[in-house]
């Protein structure tokens, strides 16, 4: 079976290969840019960062253990042995800072020398020196797992968190998620070489859809970007949203309780549209009555878009979206764009209404 493999990534690499300059990486470790640094600084960590990757490119894989935290993993979890193996692909997480994206990086050159398919992905705001930041942070990896990482599920991968280096606090975080979105989670047990595997846990009872399902309508304005008042959502459990003056979005737990549950949500049936300027024309629901619950998902999140495009405060139009002027009218309709492009791909026509977006059908494109 191919597998991915999600690595946290910290900067042990740097410390263990430059342990005179542990005090100056550590004091930097947070800074997001190299030009932020003064010359002399910006000097000394670029040799550090040098040094680095070419103790990696000369070391053995036993070196190469010792040297990082992530690897040390990694070769554990292939049974001592950095051969790659069929179809494996490793997603590095890199913090939001210049040290953290190099360290990442060399990591990544060392698999990608060893046969591994590999890539950094650096995640926006994940530094410990902002909370708040490192909340939005936190909100970007419930993202990435909902959306790339189930992308790989979906395609047959077993997905595995490599959870040895990094940040503690991210290191637990990714633990949370590692019960809904791995297959398996590992670490390396204290300073043993021992090789800590943890499996992936069913989410407790009442489970996502039971949630998302009764909050529908606030879910759904959320995740279209449109506002909610914290007195019309005090019915929503209170882990789920977070409060600012007189408003509500949602909080990192909500938000993966949103994509845990808005798949199969989106599933059961075409919902209502949850802003006025988003409205229904009398034959759009029958055209999609012989649709698939997969196709009925598709829908959904066209709907979700057009709203986000149409109604939130953000507005522009949307890749995914395709929503372009038809060259003449077509039963009423001046507008298209996509529901779904795979297979016998569909379009939904509409029109607009004064301020309003009319959905009148869904139907195949005009050729």
């Amino acid at each position: 079976m191919p597998t991915l493999m999600v690595s946290t990534c910290g900067t042990s690499l740097l410390m263990n290969t430059n342990p005179e300059a542990r005090q100056c990486i550590h004091a930097h470790a947070n800074v997001p840019r190299a030009d932020a640094l003064d010359a002399a600084t910006r000097a000394a960590l670029r040799a550090c960062i040098t040094t680095a990757q070419k103790r990696l490119e000369e070391a053995s894989v036993t070196e190469m253990c010792r040297l990082s935290a992530e690897l040390n993993a990694i070769v554990r979890f292939f049974h001592g042995d950095l051969k790659a193996p069929r179809d494996t692909h490793h997603l590095l997480l890199a913090t939001d800072t210049f040290l953290g994206e190099a360290a990442a990086t060399a990591i990544a050159a060392t698999l990608q020398r060893h046969g591994h398919s590999a890539c950094v992905q650096r995640i926006t705001d994940l530094r410990t020196s902002d909370l708040e930041a490192f909340r939005l942070a936190m909100s970007e990896i419930v993202r990435l797992c909902a959306h790339e990482i189930q992308f790989y599920r979906q395609r047959g991968y077993r997905v595995v968190f490599n959870l040895t280096g990094g940040f503690k606090s991210v290191q637990g975080f990714m633990q949370a998620l590692g019960m809904i979105y791995a297959d398996e989670s590992i670490s390396i047990f204290e300073n043993t070489s021992e090789l800590l595997r943890l499996p992936k846990l069913p989410l407790a009872e009442p489970d996502a859809l039971t949630i998302v399902r009764e909050h529908h309508r606030i879910f759904r304005r959320l995740a279209a970007g449109l506002p909610v008042r914290s007195q019309d959502a005090r019915q929503v459990p209170e882990t789920l949203l977070m409060e600012l003056d007189g408003m509500v979005t949602f909080s990192i737990w909500g938000e993966l309780i949103w994509n845990e549950g808005r798949k199969r949500l989106f599933q059961e049936r075409i919902w209502e549209s949850v802003d006025p300027k988003i409205q229904f024309g009398p034959d759009f629901l029958s055209s999609t009555e012989k649709c698939s619950a997969a196709e009925k998902a598709h829908i959904n999140e066209r709907i979700l878009d057009l709203t986000r495009f149409h109604c939130g405060p953000r507005g522009g139009n949307i890749n995914r979206l395709d929503l372009k002027k038809l060259r003449q009218e077509h039963n009423g309709s001046t507008h298209e764009c996509d529901a779904w492009a795979s297979g016998e791909a569909k379009r939904i026509f509409l029109h607009y209404e004064g301020d309003s977006l009319v959905l009148d059908l869904l139907d195949s494109g005009l050729h």
